[in-house]
């Protein structure tokens, strides 16, 4: 797993404790901007010396045969950054939005975004979620709505495509399918039903089912994940059962499992993680890419995998879906493939096509292709730099040091680009350092910090 800028907190506590961990929240943030003030310099000057050269260098961007005006949403992260990109270098105009909470988003600054807004949140107020987006698509004379969505937001996306769908195409699925593809345990259902390989798995609703399960019949281990997103439990693969009746007892008592918020006990099959992205239209597999990967994934690097391929390939064309999907799976040690779990929306991998002039006529061209769009063979491994610089503070000897350094050589940061640099200065020292300030400024704790998304990770946080 990749090291990441650390806070646990624990949910409950003494009133002595909640006022230590508010100490160490403290000096946890005062630290952490010190160091983001003592890498500012240094990444102005970057951000300076590209824009002079872009300004001398740089090509002004296609012109599309056929210009539209694209709303992504999910500004605040690197993959909406990408689409963004990606959509305007073929020649379209882009509008992008993120909640109201990330009106400090440093990506509104990119040369790639004709237009900034902000919007509610829609797990608190999904009326007005869907109205504002529909203002912006009427303001803006919107020709498709691409979400780039929170595993929150997938949702809420899809209840907003039908008042969207009658001024602007929604590049995303309906509120039934989302509603399936986010559930872990209707997804392997599907999945299963389709003849595809995915791991025995058991819907729990009640922490009594795992202690009565008799797992003296199964061969492999279990693990058990929330079915809502979770961000900081999602890290926790602790395997079923415990060493003794007691302690498996005690761990899922201490989970939030009820009838309300489901969980899942899935067979743990050892083996080689991998994630894809992949955008489909009425079934076809347009785009599509794969990549090793692990609980908190922070480097993409394409790799051929024709199984994973024709599974997700299978799975897309059976439903007939149009959208932007994605899954995680395990290559197991005789090489069968096993989808774990899916996620209907963008997935970061996106970031791998970032030199590729086709990713634009892959969401929005009519005609099939030959193949999905892969990226490119000259594509770099991505990567995010300041994730790779607090990597440096677990290295213990010159082996390590050699990979770290390799990593960064091989590879390209995920947000920086030479004719787009301002949102590589406004990113780190703009907007997460305000996000530090308003967690100083009430002494909240943050489990870590996540430059790819854009957000502090917090206990009970979006």
């Amino acid at each position: 797993m990749a090291q990441s800028i650390s806070l646990s907190l624990p949910e409950s506590t003494t009133p002595s404790t909640g006022i230590r961990l508010k100490i160490v929240a403290l000096f946890k943030t005062l630290g952490t901007l010190t160091l983001l003030l003592i890498a500012l310099p240094l990444n102005a000057l970057i951000v300076l010396l590209s824009l002079l050269w872009s300004i001398l260098f740089t090509k002004k961007p296609a012109v599309a045969a056929h210009p539209q005006t694209i709303l992504v949403s999910g500004g605040k992260m690197t993959k909406a950054l990408q689409l963004a990109r990606s959509f305007h270098a073929a020649g379209h105009r882009v509008i992008l939005v993120e909640g109201h909470k990330y009106w400090l988003s440093g990506h509104r600054f990119s040369n790639a975004v004709s237009h900034f807004y902000t919007v509610p949140a829609p797990q608190d107020d999904p009326e007005g979620y869907i109205q504002a987006l529909l203002e912006i698509v009427k303001k803006e004379k919107v020709d498709i709505y691409v979400p780039v969505c929170s595993p929150v937001a997938s949702y809420y996306d899809s209840l907003a495509k039908p008042s969207l769908s009658a001024y602007c195409e929604v590049f995303h699925f309906d509120a039934e399918i989302t509603k399936m593809l986010d559930d872990k345990f209707a997804f392997t259902d599907q999945a299963r039903s389709l003849g595809l390989s995915v791991p025995k798995s058991f819907k729990i609703t009640d922490p009594e089912q795992v202690i009565n399960f008799d797992f003296s019949k199964e061969t492999r281990k279990y693990i058990i994940k929330s079915i809502s997103y979770d961000s900081v439990r999602r890290l926790n693969l602790t395997k079923l059962p415990c060493d003794t009746p007691e302690e498996t007892a005690a761990f899922v008592k201490s989970l939030p499992i009820s009838p309300e918020k489901p969980w899942i006990m899935q067979e743990f099959i050892p083996g080689k993680e991998l994630c894809t992205h992949s955008t489909v239209r009425d079934g076809e597999l347009r785009l599509h890419c794969c990549s090793d990967s692990s609980a908190f994934q922070i480097n993409y690097e394409n790799v051929e995998n024709p199984q994973i391929r024709e599974w997700v390939q299978h799975f897309v064309k059976s439903l007939g879906l149009t959208g932007q999907v994605s899954f995680d799976f395990i290559q197991a040690e005789d090489g069968t493939a096993y989808a774990i779990e899916c996620n209907p929306r963008t997935h970061s991998a996106i970031t791998m096509f970032y030199n590729h002039p086709g990713v634009a006529e892959a969401y929005f061209g009519k005609t099939p292709l030959a193949t999905p769009l892969e990226p490119l063979a000259d594509s770099k491994p991505t990567y995010w730099i300041y994730h790779e610089i607090w990597r440096l503070t677990g290295i213990r000897s010159g082996k390590q040091l050699q990979t770290w350094f390799g990593r960064l050589v091989r590879g390209t940061d995920a947000i920086y680009q030479i004719n787009d640099p301002i949102p590589f200065l406004t990113l780190h020292h703009w907007q997460i350092t305000l996000l530090l300030l308003q967690n100083l400024q009430q002494l909240k704790g943050w489990v870590k910090i996540d430059f790819n998304i854009g957000k502090l990770v917090e206990l009970g946080g979006d």
